[in-house]
């Protein structure tokens, strides 16, 4: 997973306190709770958090696909 590090807007630290939001809200605690534990008070910070999703599942079979179609091509070639 890609974690951003630093928050886009003031540069705070976001990334360290990831792993945890993330076990505490997948345990069933409310997300605003878990924000304000963590000491994240900035709404730009908090967003952080909670947009960031795991993409490189998603991508992963576009990048597979490609790989192959790009040896395919290769193997054309010669």
């Amino acid at each position: 997973m890609i974690v951003p590090v630093r928050c886009f807007t003031c540069g705070s630290l976001v990334a360290d306190k990831y792993a945890s939001f993330q076990q505490r809200v997948k345990a069933g605690e409310d997300p605003k709770k878990v924000l304000d534990s963590l000491g994240l008070k900035r709404y730009c910070c908090r967003r952080m958090l909670i947009t960031s999703t795991d993409v490189i599942d998603q991508l992963t079979p576009y990048n597979e696909a490609l790989w192959r179609r790009h040896s395919e091509f290769a193997n054309e070639r010669v």
